[in-house]
């Protein structure tokens, strides 16, 4: 049986791959989480009952945990998922975002190293996964989309912050042999996302009535991933990824938020039968175009060539529907947003720090 380290385990996209793999393998898992504000045991909910799942409370900038837990556990692989990701909190405080998306990532990769220098027989099997985004990239024009080979061109701390690491794991897998991948996808969606991002954001405030802040004009262009997708693709990449090699993870889902926002607002105007005709009504009514987010990306779209033609990775959850689906969850789990967000997130303007700065 594997053991696999999944680090950000109760995070978003860490607490469905521990749900996914639990149901997809025989592995058993070792969840690392910090536990900030993004990570709630809640969102692993009977997994931490599972006898194949062990839970640790640690800091993936903490060392000398970190080269405990991998000295106990002797892992067939890393999952690095711990990181901070909203960048509205990078542009208010980048602080956390280089302790914890760079140095965490160094210290991941150094105790990684060490281990394999004294458990050489394990270098064959063991796997280093670090979960990037495509935010490294940069932005988009209205035409093309991002390959593996695309320069890197980040224009949030938060994307600075996860380019430096993929430089990081890249360079220990050319200098000192860590057998690593790296794989960079485009914006998620599905069950237990902290309700600071877009759609979970909309869907709440929607259910409140509560107005529904639209960045800028609405037409930046997001390409969407549900997250089981995701999940399945990560796999794939352990499994059978080249060692050194870098995928790229899309959904081929672009939307603007402007339209994005208009499916939550059917789907909620669906679940409570309200016609999306009547505007008195509907909770389209509660949409408010704000100022934009400062340094705002314009448009992602990510090229997924490599992963379907080298591993037969594709998504299976077309947009609208996915969509639909995660609104009903949301709809169905009152009680764990409200659990996840009492004391730390009451849903308020992130990010415009560098514009009361500029003011």
């Amino acid at each position: 049986m594997a053991t696999l380290i999944v680090t950000g385990g109760a995070g978003f996209i860490g607490s469905n791959l521990v749900h996914y793999a639990l149901a997809q393998t025989d592995a058993r898992i070792v969840v690392v989480d910090k536990l900030t504000y993004a990570g709630s045991r809640a969102s692993l909910g009977g997994a931490l009952g599972n006898a194949r799942v062990r839970f640790v409370q640690e800091d993936i900038a903490d060392a000398g945990a970190m080269a405990r837990v991998i000295d106990e556990e002797r892992p067939d692989a890393i999952l690095n998922l711990a990181a901070e990701t909203h960048v509205d909190r990078s542009i208010d405080s980048p602080r956390p975002f280089v302790d914890t998306n760079i140095v965490g990532t160094f210290v991941l990769l150094e105790a990684a190293r060490q281990y394999l220098a004294r458990t050489p027989a394990a270098r064959e099997r063991f796997r280093f996964l670090h979960v990037s985004t495509d935010e490294v990239y940069g932005t988009l024009g209205p035409d093309g989309s991002f390959s593996e080979d695309a320069p890197y061109a980040p224009n949030s701390p938060y994307a600075a912050s996860k380019a430096a690491a993929d430089h990081l794991v890249r360079a220990y897998g050319q200098t000192f042999d860590v057998p690593v991948l790296i794989t960079n996808c485009s914006n998620n969606y599905g069950p237990y996302q902290f309700p600071e991002k877009l759609i979970p954001l909309m869907i709440l405030n929607a259910l409140d009535g509560r107005p529904l802040p639209i960045y800028g004009d609405g037409a930046n262009v997001r390409d969407w991933l549900h997250v089981e997708d995701h999940c399945a693709g990560l796999l794939l990449v352990l499994q059978r990824g080249r060692i050194g090699a870098r995928y790229n993870i899309g959904g081929g889902g672009e939307r603007t938020n402007l339209q994005v926002v208009d499916v939550i607002c059917g789907a909620i105007d669906a679940l409570r039968g309200t016609s999306g005709a009547d505007a008195a009504a509907s909770c389209a009514r509660l949409k408010v175009f704000v100022p934009d987010r400062p340094g705002h990306d314009r448009r992602y779209a990510i090229d997924a060539t490599r992963i379907r033609q080298e591993l037969g990775w594709a998504p299976r959850h077309p947009f609208e529907d996915g969509l639909r689906r995660t609104v009903a969850w949301y709809v169905e789990h009152r009680d764990w947003c409200e659990g996840v967000q009492a004391g730390r997130y009451d849903r308020r303007r992130l990010g415009l720090a560098a514009a009361s700065v500029n003011a």
